[in-house]
Order: C-alpha cells, then structure tokens, then sequence
C-alpha cells in the first residue's frame, strides 16, 4: 500500500529487497524463514538500521560477540538471543565453529496471528532488553532446539496449515524460554563502540520518521559529529576502523534507502521527497541520487512500477 500525499509520513523500510541491512540474498516473498547456522552461519554483521524482521537466534557452537544497543555479551556458551526490528545490533566470530538455529519472522506475521502478539507482549523478550539474552545450560539446549527442528521441518513441507504450525512453535519457545532462562550480566561496552552507537542511534533518529514538516536537519559527517562532540576526523577514523566506511558512506547509503522508499511507497512529488531528505533544490536531489543509483528519481520510480 502506497503513503498518500496527504500524510506526509513514512514509518519502515518495508520489503524492499535492496535495503534490508541484513539477510538481503534471502530476500523474497515470505513472513517466516528458519536457517541452521551450520548451513547458514551468521557472518560478521553490523545492522544499524531498523528491519522489518523479527529474530531468534540459538548458539549452540562457536564463540563470538554479540551487541545489542549499548550492551556488549561474550558468547561461547549456549545462548538464546530475542532482537527486535529496532535494536541496534553487531555479530562478531571468534571462531570457525557455528552451530544451532535462526528464525526470522516479519512484522505481518505477528498481525496475522494475534495468540503470538499476546504471548510477545507478555513475556516481553524483544522488549525487555535484560530478558532479551538468555544463557542456557547444555543439558537445556535439547527442549530449546527441539521447537526450531519443528519449524524448520514444517517449512520443508509447506503443507497448507505451515504459518499455523511454526507460529504454535514459537509460543511453545518464549515458553520454554521463560521455564528456563538465566540473563547474563552484559560485559563492559568498548569506548569504541559506545561512540558508535551513539553515530548509529543519532543517524537513525535523524531518518525514522521522514514527516515533510521536518525534513531531515543534518546529512554531512561534520554536522553528525558537532551534534554528537566528536572531531569529524574521528568520527570517520572510527567507522572506518569498525565498519569499512567512513561516516559520509552510512550518511549517504541512509539517505538513498529512504529516498528510495519514498519513491517506491508513496505518491509524493519528486520536490517533495528531495525536500524531505533534505535537499533544498530538486535538481540537486536528482544527481545526487543519479550518481549513486545510475538512475534518476524519475527513471528508478517509473522502472520499478513497469
């Protein structure tokens, strides 16, 4: 469903297959996917940017470090992980090992299935950061794995009742959950990553909620880094280092994926989205965008409704 003009808002980044920070090869037309880390390891990842997934993530094997806002955990025990769409997150490998299982479902799928929403928002795991990590014990690793077993075999199947099934399995997992969890204390975040959250939160702030009323009020690495007290010279040094980009890169990929889905999800005007995300001159938005797309606004919009 496209945004009207007379709204003005955008709130997500919705299915759109080039501008999901993470997963973007299994991108297609799905609600719920489930992976076995020994097949499809989770790589060295940051996602600063809100998805449209949900995610529950089972080590079983292997070490790495995982963050999640400004909390940092040291991984090489069994360990259950509930992200939400909004946090800000990072997976490092310590190890060649992985073992275990990820479930990915989107926002829609929660709608559709409203036992599921009751039992998310009563536990709370998604939301309630300390609960949001769960440490477990080997010998509860069996009851936990057992519920991502079933979902991967009722997707195997795809049998008309599928949907039905995995999201029964997931109610029986935050139950089980909740039986057997014990929340680690997260370990001490780096100076390093502190700043970085901090680059990554402001930036998202800055482009959530595109509202034509307010358009985006910085998109330059000097502007970033006067609003968060840094030079602009370490800001850039520190992305760099952590992320291979420097800030001016996050900025700009930002601006483009929401320019991208204004022009995809909306009927706004093309001197409306370019004041939008902040560009006071429509024709200074159309060579930004040409230059980084190979297309112009009105040739990316026109290709993508043919």
């Amino acid at each position: 469903m496209r945004t009207t003009l007379d709204s003005k808002v955008i709130d997500t980044l919705r299915d759109l297959p080039d501008m999901i920070p993470v997963f973007r090869e299994f991108y297609e037309d799905w609600t719920i996917r489930v992976f076995n880390r020994q097949q499809h390891e989770c790589r060295n990842y940051l996602s600063p940017n809100r998805r449209e997934f949900y995610k529950i993530l089972l080590v079983t094997q292997g070490t790495g470090v995982f963050t999640m806002g400004l909390n940092t955990y040291y991984i090489e025990k069994p360990t259950l992980l509930y992200i939400h769409p909004n946090d800000i997150i990072s997976w490092k490998n310590l190890s060649e090992e992985s073992g275990g299982y990820y479930v990915l479902f989107k926002k829609t799928f929660i709608s559709h299935h409203l036992q599921l929403k009751a039992v998310i928002d009563k536990f709370g795991l998604f939301i309630d950061k300390p609960k949001s990590v769960i440490r477990l014990a080997e010998e509860q690793v069996p009851a936990i794995s057992q519920y991502f077993q079933k979902m991967e075999e009722e997707e195997l199947l795809n049998g008309d009742f599928k949907e039905d099934a995995m999201q029964a399995f997931l109610q029986l997992l935050m139950v089980e959950s909740m039986k057997v969890a014990h929340y680690p204390k997260p370990d001490e975040v780096s100076r390093d990553y502190s700043h970085m959250h901090q680059f990554f939160n402001l930036l998202e702030k800055e482009t959530a909620g595109i509202n034509y009323s307010s358009p985006i009020r910085i998109k330059t690495a000097k502007e970033f880094a006067n609003d968060l007290h840094m030079h602009p010279n370490y800001l850039n040094a520190l992305l760099k280092k952590h992320t291979g980009q420097n800030a001016s890169t996050h900025i700009r990929n930002r601006i483009l994926d929401e320019a991208k889905a204004l022009l995809l999800q909306t009927d706004w005007s093309l001197q409306d989205i370019s004041f939008s995300i902040g560009f006071a001159e429509q024709p200074n938005f159309n060579f930004f965008f040409k230059k980084n797309t190979g297309f112009t606004p009105a040739e990316f919009r026109r290709n993508a409704n043919a």
